[in-house]
Formats: C-alpha cells, structure tokens, sequence
C-alpha cells in the first residue's frame, strides 16, 4: 500500500474552523510538521480540504 507524507506548509489562522480541524485530525500543529499516512481514500478526502495549506508527497513504503 502506498503511503503519503503529509506536510504542513501554511498556517491554519484565520481559516474556517472545519478547515482548522481537519489539520488537526491529519495529525499536524505548526508550519513544517510532517505525518505519514496510508493512502486511503478518508485521507485523501482531507487532504483534499486543505490542500492549500499542506504539501503531499507519495512515499514508498
């Protein structure tokens, strides 16, 4: 299975609070905070949600 690095590129002030939650539940707190994730199609829904606000890399596993 594929597995995604998800950083954090962009600060989540002064966003919509669904926005702001989704952040969190993705595992990050501030600029430059990474997470690995599996590829899965909830992760890539949020993902999708703040996209302008993190960075997506495929990682092999």
């Amino acid at each position: 299975m594929t597995r995604l690095k998800v950083t954090q590129i962009r600060s989540a002030i002064h966003r919509p609070k669904d926005q702001k939650a989704t952040v969190r539940r993705l595992g990050l707190h501030r600029l430059g905070d990474s997470v690995v994730k599996d590829d899965r199609p909830e992760i890539r829904g949020m993902i999708a949600k703040v996209s302008h606000l993190v960075k997506v890399e495929e990682v092999a596993q």
